[in-house]
């Protein structure tokens, strides 16, 4: 192939440079030019005024009126204040005013506040290594400045009098004294008002006070010794307290988050490693959709880490159902040189110089928690309401008795001394449980098998409701646990060796997992083209169908996630494989097999969840059916 004269022309030191319709390439040293760019580029490369730098910087840290109120109030805390107030106009976007009765600062160093990159935190290059502050970069209130009106008045303890200063979007104005308690106030107005590009950004403010809320409530978590108050259009939203403790001021926070905080948020500490733990942990009765309500703080700060967030997930696996997410408070204390602050512009992210140990450290301690606590499910007994129609007195004729019946109920049906202990078998809904050594002669008990799905057991509080089919399933997923840890499943050669078809990814799955399956203790063996055959299949799933168990196993080997490790994967086998062996919703009971059930229940590691994190029992107390019959 010939080169055209253009691409001799374009070919220099090995590289091609392709001619661009209508630009006019010449050559010079070699390199190919644009004649008309250059000539419009040369000399263009200037040097950025201070102001321009600092809106610009505005753009990283300046987000919306939110983070106004955020850097402010870490400047006042920063500053040692016990006291901050915070008052908007709105949404902030009228007026943010956050005032602190902190150090306060003389007139030299107010001046000096607003300048771009000027701090009182750090000094040295060394003080990065370990910082401290919820503030160290010297560039928010400059920024804030830069695009805005602001005014500041600060005054110094045992100083005669105040200062104040104001600032025009950068342009500022002379230092003059005034008159003011020891502290600082901050007010920022009409933020971005010489902006309209960024202004026309904001939302409403509802959306821009929901915004600050969030701020204001990270905040307030973290610094539960701070007096706090938020006002928004004049009317106060927040007043926190510093004696109020922690679950007050979630409970204050949150209103709607739980009725009895104090009883739905379980309290873990932890100090190992040189890390300390304090964790709030919600029950998964108040689990959300979505992970707003888990707040994760480090020495004061809130943060986002997917290592943090990853050992919440997992501290919960088999309590919550996959598309819920736990109410979590995570406060952690650890050495300032182990982690760097400084890798974001909001500070929001950190990054940890042993995230691993932290991962470990955090997961250790809020799962052996959660495991160690009961996590039935409290029953919610409907509303008192009188029947239409009925007398007060009917009414009240009627529950006595029925309350009366119930009390009887459980008074006569005591469970007989000489009862024996059966060992509970499962099997498939079609099939008649046998028991060698099941007696036949009726006998007292303190439970009922209902629609055949669920039992109702008698406790010395009350009453449980428990589901048959998510109990067992716990009950059979902890025995293959405990069993594959020790060493792989006992299995057991079939009669005649069960033949599927399979495709080439199946295949290919069977394959690469051939380790894995055989620890499960399935035997797969070739059987001709494009079949293969069970020869051998767990004893512990003996009412389980084979073929139908290996056909979903492929599946879920098929479409695994790609980051899915080992143990994760083998423990969503062992889900499925307890959900499949588990006895089912419909299938009766006989009464060996209900007490076999519950003596396992109060032997189980975590008897309150099943694998996908359903609740087993829902349990109520004899006070509620009492409220209910109006007996109290």
């Amino acid at each position: 192939m010939r080169q055209s004269d253009d691409d001799k022309a374009t070919m220099r030191n090995g590289l091609k440079y392709r001619k661009l319709p209508g630009a006019e390439s010449v050559e010079s040293d070699g390199i190919p030019q644009r004649n008309r760019y250059n000539e419009a580029a040369m000399g263009q490369i200037r040097i950025l005024d201070q102001n321009m730098i600092n809106m610009i910087a505005a753009g990283e840290v300046i987000e919306r009126p939110a983070s106004v109120v955020k850097e402010l109030m870490e400047n006042s805390i920063d500053a040692g204040a016990t006291q901050i107030t915070v008052s908007i106009d709105d949404g902030g976007k009228k007026l943010i005013s956050v005032t602190d009765n902190g150090a306060g600062m003389d007139a030299e160093d107010l001046a000096r506040a607003f300048e771009s990159h000027t701090t009182s935190k750090i000094k040295t290059n060394s003080d990065l290594q370990g910082i401290s502050t919820l503030g160290f970069r010297g560039e928010a209130l400059a920024s804030i400045a830069s695009v805005s009106q602001v005014k500041g008045v600060s005054k110094i303890q045992g100083s005669a009098g105040a200062n104040s200063i104001e600032i025009d979007c950068g342009q500022a104005s002379q230092l003059a004294p005034c008159s003011a308690d020891f502290g600082t106030t901050i007010q920022v107005r009409d933020l971005f008002y010489k902006l309209p590009a960024r202004r026309k950004f904001l939302r409403t403010t509802n959306t821009e006070l929901g915004h600050i809320t969030e701020q204001f409530t990270r905040i307030a978590l973290a610094n539960e010794n701070l007096d706090l108050t938020l006002v928004h259009n004049g009317r106060e939203l927040y007043r926190l307290l510093s004696h109020q403790g922690l679950h007050q001021r979630i409970a204050e926070l949150f209103p709607a988050l739980s009725t009895d905080v104090s009883n739905d948020l379980i309290e873990s500490v932890s100090h190992e490693k040189n890390i300390h733990v304090l964790a709030l942990l919600g029950k998964p009765d108040i689990s959300r959709t979505s992970n707003k309500f888990q707040y994760t703080f480090l020495n004061g700060r809130f943060i986002r880490d997917k290592f943090i967030s990853h050992a919440i997930k997992e501290a919960y696996r088999g309590l919550l159902e996959p598309n819920r997410f736990p109410v979590v408070f995570l406060f952690i204390q650890m050495p300032c040189e182990d982690y760097d602050v400084n890798v974001h512009p909001t500070k929001i992210e950190v990054r940890f110089y042993n995230a691993n140990l932290v991962h470990s450290q955090i997961l250790g301690a809020l799962r052996e928690k959660l495991l160690g606590t009961n996590l039935e499910t409290q029953g919610k007994m409907p509303a008192i309401s009188q029947a239409k129609g009925s007398s007060p007195r009917s009414a009240s004729m009627r529950d006595q008795r029925i309350a009366d019946a119930m009390a009887e109920f459980f008074k006569k049906h005591r469970p007989a001394q000489t009862q024996q202990h059966i060992r509970f078998r499962p099997s498939s809904p079609a099939t008649t449980i046998k028991t060698p050594t099941e007696r036949t002669t009726h006998y007292d008990r303190k439970f009922l098998q209902i629609h055949d799905s669920f039992i109702v057991a008698q406790t010395d509080e009350g009453f449980v409701i428990i589901d048959q089919h998510a109990l067992h399933e716990r009950i059979v997923y902890e025995n293959l646990c405990r069993r594959i840890r020790e060493h792989k499943l006992q299995s057991q050669k079939l009669l005649m060796p069960e033949s599927f078809e399979v495709t080439t990814s199946g295949a290919a799955a069977l394959r690469a997992n051939a380790q894995l399956i055989e620890k499960l203790g399935i035997e797969i063996i070739p059987f001709g083209p494009r079949t293969m055959a069970v020869q051998a299949f767990p004893t512990l799933l003996s009412n389980v169908q084979p073929l139908d168990f290996v056909r979903d196993l492929m599946d879920l080997l098929d479409r695994k996630d790609a980051g899915l490790d080992a143990e994760r994967l083998l423990d969503e086998i062992l889900d499925m494989a307890a959900c499949k062996a588990a006895v089912k919703a419909g299938q009766k009971l006989t009464d060996g097999e209900i007490e076999q059930l519950l003596a396992d229940k109060e032997t189980a590691e975590s008897s309150t969840r099943c694998p996908h994190g359903r609740p087993t029992t829902i349990k109520f107390s004899i006070n509620d059916l009492e409220k209910q019959f109006k007996r109290t």
